[in-house]
């Protein structure tokens, strides 16, 4: 298992989209259940904007990878109700609202009291008094305007209750719970329980007697080729050795395009049997017909059947999903404890105060006669008295982070028991973080410390005392990225009081501006918002809710370039850094400025249901940069360009065709105009990169450069026939349909798919919109008005010439990559180039001509970006007989989209902030942080111990990536250390001859360097010689140089020894 999700594997940093300054304002089911899911029939291809089945793909969009059309559509005829909407209630609804579900009904009969400003991100002081559901009411609909949102404020009865698909309830009795619990059961109403109490939480599920599982875990189906078939009574099928197959046994496949055992394409799922990594059974296949070749096994997801026992049976016998498996023992303890605090509550009239001796000990004879009279199932063989009674002094707590947490598995669940997407927890989940408290002294607390004080933080004192509140208030942190993990983040600062005092301060930068898809999971932006800063609206938003919260929002990228910004003086006065960051090339780099300036770094990602935290620690833990996953596997050069055997890589030739059109050549053109060295340039680029890029150049500006709308439509025709028609002719010209390889094989077989020509139809509404996309993709590069209209387009069809094209003997076409790299290296044929450069325009005369490069934006519907790319695609698929991707899933992969749901978001921004209390804690225990990795669809929590840095040796001295040699450049006399100074102070000081030393990507010194050189550079001050090799100036703001140097030890033996911080200012 990958140990972080894609965001964080995606190595290319996104275009930046720019700031605008006038801103505008079906799986059938295999039978039926009780549960709400409905069988529904195929799609058809869905639209960029709402769908056919009525869902907005422009909203929804990277949910819809997540969930799927039809997970979402049964989500859109379920009516939730949730019930409690204090912290923990208001986190599941903004979750469920952002997902979309039919309705969303709230209950409360409670008023907004102060403690609740510490979770309830929509209540304000002036709320207070106010009844919960009505003030939330109106905030939460302004999420999603397709989902309508009532508020009620009466007691739960059943006639009302029983219209409802799934019922959450939070902060209720176990009365309560256990006769809503019976009456859900008995009506086939889903039902889902969630508590939070300080840093405790748990979740219970009844999804009824028999609920269905469409997807266990919303993985794609794996995908092999097949290369052969026995035909015995446990037959074995062996795929392709290109790839592992990765089933398991009991998983279910199905067979298309076999040849010879034809009984088996699109025959029932059949169920394997691993024999190895690339083979498995099916069983008998002796009656079948002889395996001749190919054929491609799929992996068939089956709907599996659940059984939830009612709570009352439930609570006697309690199934476990264990969530920290170093707590193996804690849900057992924590069933009793929950049942205890019920029952203090109810004697009692009120919970346990925080760290009170005697209400602790009363609750722990409560905890003690509940383990007495419980079951052989729930019973503890011993009470952990310390772990009831630290649950006893969080009774009170209301903590934002856990909220986070359990809010955000909560509302995955609702939407597994409205969907049938995902598995479900079955039945009970209990969490835990005491390692939150400080770990020298976790029960010193005392009741003084954690007494109210008619503060919107007491529900967060009650846990940690008013120290630790003062501690978290007057923070400086600095959140990089403000989409959806930073708008979670910021909303939990501002609960938490992260800088909200004038001694503290959160300053948070993101470049990108709002795009309607952020607003499925962004919940701090509203439709408003829409083409405003990311940083700056999401500051105002946690503004509003708590108005102590100190923030600063930049526009700014992380960087080199603004390190003039982001500068010593910046760093030094950090408490840390938060990244929420969907690139890893800013992952990186902020890690080496963590590391640099010695910052704890809060590092998280999310893909899909799966999300991952990372705890940084200096001189304790290694850096996010210390591991990476191995790089995503790249499709071969020869498959991308003559046997695509997946729609995967039909979407990746038509991405690569786009940039060759209407990207590459403008901005090649815009070069050889204004770049008085791209010649230059082009000229010493290898092989036959200099002549085909000059070509191209010649092909822009002169041989295809259209006047006219017409023109642009005669090349798209033209276009069309020389990708679908002509390259296909000759590629089976030179590999006929029955060609045999030398080892007798048929050419055609295996991953090589013999493609056919597609033949232009002005009738066919596809290859006709293939035109319209190509012919103003290029006019809009040329300056030329566009037409969309089909009539128009048609007609000027009937005047084009296509270009007659006859296959020809000896063009070579590369069959393996090691060909295609030898075919890249081939020289250049310098007649050849000679005249294609007497043949360009000086670039003095194309001074005023202008050019746009088309710069790839898969969000907007209008610009028919997503149009050509989706036709351009499917035709090529149409080619070798690939099965057709609509514009939803061609855009994840042109895209390079990265699935996101507001849940995972949720759950990890809440797991970083319970890893930031330990921060502010100043726990120094490696044991106390917890790197978090989590896959809500299983579900599944894994955590574990930060990995130590990695310490090396020089001499008796250890050092990690932390250390450094600090060496003071500054000299007595105000004057700076020259390099002689330098190398003799490594000399004397260190006992270390410098052989080598660099500056970024600059040799200042080695031991090789020519005598005059060495003698010249010995004189010059440190920061001279960087200027003199680097050719730079050094920015005025930098005080230190990093360099890097390799050293001898006193007996001549290379040695390892820390990177050197130098100051000269």
């Amino acid at each position: 298992m990958s140990s972080r999700p894609r965001e964080d594997l995606d190595s290319q940093s996104p275009v930046s989209k720019k700031l605008r300054l006038d801103p505008e304002s079906q799986v059938p089911l295999a039978e039926q259940s009780n549960n709400s899911v409905g069988s529904s029939g195929k799609n058809a291809m869905a639209k960029n904007g709402t769908g056919t089945d009525g869902i907005d793909e422009g909203l929804y969009s990277r949910q819809l990878y997540v969930l799927g059309h039809d997970a979402m559509k049964r989500m859109n005829r379920s009516d939730v109700l949730i019930s409690g909407m204090g912290g923990l209630g208001v986190e599941i609804a903004k979750n469920i609202v952002l997902g979309g579900v039919k309705s969303l009904t709230i209950h409360d009969e409670g008023n907004v009291t102060i403690e609740n400003l510490a979770s309830q991100f929509f209540f304000s002081a002036a709320d207070v008094g106010k009844n919960r559901a009505l003030v939330t009411e109106p905030k939460l609909a302004e999420l999603n305007s397709y989902v309508p949102v009532k508020a009620e404020n009466r007691p739960l009865a059943e006639d009302f209750i029983s219209k409802f698909t799934v019922i959450v309830l939070t902060k209720s009795s176990l009365e309560a719970q256990l006769k809503i619990g019976d009456f859900c059961h008995s009506k086939g109403i889903h039902l889902i329980i969630a508590d939070t109490r300080g840093l405790f939480g748990q979740v219970f599920c009844d999804f009824g007697d028999d609920f269905t599982v469409i997807d266990v875990n919303g993985e794609e189906p794996l995908t092999s080729m097949i290369s052969a078939i026995t035909k015995e009574k446990e037959c074995v099928v062996t795929c392709l050795d290109e790839s592992r197959h990765g089933f398991e046994s009991g998983d279910y496949v199905s067979f298309t395009e076999i040849q010879g055992m034809t009984e088996l394409n699109d025959s029932e799922p059949r169920k394997v049997k691993v024999l190895g990594p690339y083979t498995f059974s099916i069983g008998d296949t002796s009656g079948l017909s002889d395996y001749v070749r190919g054929g491609i096994v799929k992996q068939v997801k089956m709907p599996q059947k659940v059984n939830f026992k009612p709570l009352r049976q439930s609570l006697a016998e309690p199934e476990h999903v264990i969530t920290d498996y170093a707590k193996f023992d804690r849900p057992g303890q924590l069933h009793i404890g929950w049942q205890a605090l019920h029952k203090f509550e109810k004697d009692c009239g009120t919970l346990p105060r925080p760290r009170n001796k005697d209400d602790a000990s009363k609750f722990l004879e409560f905890a003690k006669e509940i383990n007495s009279q419980a079951s052989e199932a729930s019973k503890q063989g011993e009470l952990d008295e310390k772990l009831q009674s630290h649950l006893a002094s969080n009774a009170t707590g209301d903590l934002c982070p856990m909220q986070a947490f359990i809010g955000g598995i909560t509302a995955q669940e609702v939407m597994k028991a409205c969907s049938g997407k995902f598995n479900p927890i079955h039945q009970w989940m209990y969490f835990d973080a005491l390692e939150c408290l400080p770990e020298d002294d976790p029960e010193g607390l005392t009741e003084e410390d954690c007494k109210q004080t008619n503060c919107r933080y007491d529900a967060q004192v009650a846990v940690f005392g008013s120290a630790f509140q003062t501690k978290l208030t007057q923070l400086k942190y600095f959140m990089v990225g403000a989409g959806a993990i930073g708008c979670e983040l910021l909303k939990n600062f501002a609960m938490m009081g992260v800088g909200c005092s004038p001694e503290g301060k959160v300053t948070v930068t993101d470049m990108d501006i709002i795009e309607k898809s952020n607003l499925n999971r962004q919940f701090l932006f509203r439709s408003h918002d829409v083409q405003s800063p990311k940083s700056s609206t999401a500051a105002k938003a946690a503004l509003q809710m708590n108005p102590d919260a100190n923030i600063t929002a930049h526009l700014n990228r992380v960087g080199p370039e603004t390190e003039n910004v982001y500068s010593d003086d910046f760093f030094e006065g950090l408490d840390g850094v938060a990244n929420a960051l969907d690139n890893i090339d800013a992952r990186m780099y902020m890690d080496r400025r963590c590391v640099y300036y010695r910052k704890s770094l809060l590092e998280s990602g999310t893909l899909g249901t799966k999300g991952n935290v990372q705890v940084v620690l200096p001189f304790m833990t290694e850096s996010y940069s210390s591991s990476q996953d191995p790089p995503e596997k790249s499709i071969p050069i020869c498959t991308l360009k003559n046997f695509p055997n997946a729609i995967e890589h039909t979407i990746q030739w038509a991405r690569d065709e786009f940039e060759g059109l209407f990207r590459n050549p403008a901005e090649n053109v815009q070069q050889y105009i204004h770049d008085p060295k791209f010649m230059e340039r082009t000229m010493k680029l290898p092989g036959m990169q200099p002549v085909e890029t000059f070509q191209n150049l010649k092909t822009a500006l002169i041989d295809d450069k259209p006047s006219n709308l017409e023109d642009c439509i005669a090349y798209a025709r033209n276009r069309f026939e020389e990708m679908y028609t002509n390259q296909i002719k000759q590629l089976l010209f030179n590999f006929p349909k029955d060609q045999i390889t030398s080892s007798g094989a048929p050419f055609w077989s295996g991953p090589k798919r013999c493609p056919h020509m597609l033949k232009f139809d002005e009738s066919n509404p596809a290859h006709i919109d293939y035109i319209i996309a190509a012919a103003n993709l290029r006019a809009f590069t040329y300056n030329i008005p566009q037409n969309r209209d089909p009539a128009f387009v048609i007609k000027a069809l009937k005047g084009v010439k296509v270009r007659e094209f006859i296959p020809r003997s000896g063009v070579k076409i590369d069959v393996t990559d090691a060909e295609a790299q030898a075919s890249a290296q081939v020289s250049a044929d310098e007649a050849q180039l000679k005249d294609i450069l007497n043949a360009l325009p000086s670039p003095a005369s194309l001074k005023d001509f202008k050019i746009i490069p088309v710069d790839f934006e898969k969000d907007d519907d209008t610009n028919l970006h997503m149009d050509f790319i989706v036709a351009a695609s499917n035709f090529r698929a149409e080619n070798y007989d690939i099965a057709p991707a609509d514009k939803h899933k061609t855009k994840l992969i042109a895209g390079k989209i990265i699935p996101a749901i507001a849940t995972t978001t949720s759950v990890v921004a809440g797991l970083v902030c319970l890893e930031l209390y330990k921060l502010v804690n100043g726990n120094k225990k490696l044991e106390s942080y917890k790197n978090g990795f989590i896959n809500l669809a299983l579900p599944f929590f894994g955590f574990s111990e930060p990995i130590p840095a990695a310490t090396q040796k020089y001499y008796d001295k250890e050092f990690s990536l932390w250390d450094r040699i600090e060496i003071q450049g500054v000299l007595a006399d105000g004057g700076e250390m020259n390099l002689e100074q330098f190398l003799d102070h490594f000399q004397n000081e260190l006992g270390l001859e410098i052989t080598m030393m660099s500056q970024g990507v600059c040799m200042l010194y080695s031991f090789f360097m020519s005598p005059v050189k060495r003698k010249e550079r010995l004189t010059l001050k440190m920061s001279d010689v960087v200027t003199k090799v680097s050719k730079k100036k050094i920015p005025k703001h930098v005080r230190h140089l990093v360099l890097e140097v390799c050293c001898n030890d006193r007996d001549g033996e290379d040695i390892e020894v820390p990177y050197v911080r130098y100051t000269f200012r």
